[in-house]
């Protein structure tokens, strides 16, 4: 498939293909981008790897709509993954850095997972829609449901993905030359293309917007206008009422964060493909772009800050990692102590103290919760005493006064 698209990729000559992937802005803003490019990168991958461990650990007690914002995180760590490492050095280059194949492929990925992102907030909404405004369906909504939904969004994505490796359609060098993209001014001169790009825009961004504007304004005017439907919607039986509450709320934040996003290139993207190309500077579609990739860092801030739930089991492992690693610390630093206390215990004392455990001298200062209640540490201390050949142990309590003194 990527050989019929490599044959598919933008016709020109030696001359003309070295000019595409030569930077068209200045070097400073290169840099510039290059940098941007870098803080998102880390942001999105600590983000969505928090996300996810997250997710795993709460796997059990998961809700069919969380599905999906699961499914979102992954088609954006998998954007980050692919994109960013190719588009930082190019930016820092001045140029891209790669040849035609890595380009496809480059190509391919930012359009799979983008719209794969696109599709997944597209059905979140519609599920949301579902539960508040029909109940009475919604509450049969399943995690089922939700897996073949989530596996649906990605058929789609992939559908209009592939296209242009099959000939419909092109990819090429964006007009910037630091990454690739589809062929916007493919149009002008291949009506296939154009062909593409109106199913592309009817299909991938103005459906889908329209589906989370009309099924989030639902909402709103259903939670306004009767607050019963809510009730039935959460039954407080099950205590579900602020859990679904809240998750719709925060997909209403996402869906909005993602298109705000990616709105501006899509603008400029059509613009140039119904348009004079030749008229769209090229910093327009690098703002633009940069401004899309941000779209990866969003869902696990709106997630991982503003849901209680994730915030709990995210607190509850950084308290039991912190833990273990104070143990292990404190376990390191009494070994060496316990050993030198060994070597200079007095072996001709006729009197010792004894626990009947090894002795520890060390108590850990930097593990003030370790699990254990101080209260229920007690220490029974005896005392060996050595008479003639034969000794005998008993508590410190059961001394005199005087012996005590003289062992303590």
């Amino acid at each position: 498939m990527l050989a019929v698209g490599y044959h598919n990729f933008v016709k020109m000559g030696n001359a003309s293909e070295t000019a595409l992937f030569i930077s068209t802005v200045s070097k400073e803003n290169d840099v510039l981008m290059g940098l941007l490019y870098s803080v998102f990168g880390v942001l999105s991958l600590l983000g969505n790897c928090i996300l996810l461990f997250v997710a795993y650990r709460k796997k059990s007690s998961l809700k069919p709509a969380e599905f999906f914002i699961i499914n979102l995180s992954i088609s954006d760590l998998g954007m980050t993954v692919t994109l960013f490492p190719l588009a930082i050095p190019s930016a820092f280059a001045h140029k891209w850095l790669f040849d035609e194949i890595t380009c496809l492929y480059y190509a391919f990925c930012g359009v799979l997972f983008g719209l794969c992102s696109l599709t997944n907030l597209t059905v979140l909404s519609s599920v949301c829609c579902l539960k508040v405004c029909y109940p009475t369906y919604g509450s049969k909504f399943s995690s089922s449901h939700a897996c073949l939904l989530v596996v649906g969004s990605w058929i789609y994505a992939l559908i209009f993905a592939i296209a242009p490796l099959a000939k419909w359609g092109n990819y090429g060098p964006e007009p910037y030359g630091t990454a690739c993209c589809i062929d916007w001014k493919a149009p002008n001169r291949e009506l296939s293309a154009m062909t593409y790009i109106i199913f592309l825009f009817v299909f991938c961004y103005v459906v889908p917007c329209t589906i989370i504007f009309t099924s989030y304004t639902f909402i709103l005017l259903t939670v306004r206008g009767s607050r019963q439907a809510v009730q039935q919607h959460v039954s407080p039986q099950n205590k579900t009422s602020t859990a679904h509450n809240l998750i719709i709320k925060l997909s209403i934040a996402v869906c909005i964060g993602f298109l705000t996003a990616w709105s501006p290139y899509a603008v400029v993207a059509m613009w140039a493909a119904f348009g004079d190309a030749h008229v769209v500077p090229p910093m327009a579609f690098a703002l633009s772009a940069i401004f899309a990739k941000s779209s990866t860092i969003y869902n696990p801030v709106v997630y991982l800050l503003f849901k209680p739930n994730f915030r709990k089991f995210l607190c509850r492992d950084a308290a039991q990692c912190r833990r273990r690693l104070c143990t292990c610390t404190c376990s390191c630093e009494e070994r060496p102590v316990q050993k030198e206390a060994q070597r200079n215990k007095d072996v001709s004392n006729s009197t010792r103290l004894s626990n009947g455990l090894p002795e520890s001298h060390l108590a850990c200062r930097q593990c003030p919760d370790t699990g254990i209640p101080t209260g229920q540490l007690v220490l029974h201390r005896t005392a060996r005493v050595m008479a003639g050949s034969s000794h005998s142990e008993v508590p410190i309590s059961q001394l005199t006064y005087n012996l005590q003194k003289e062992i303590l």
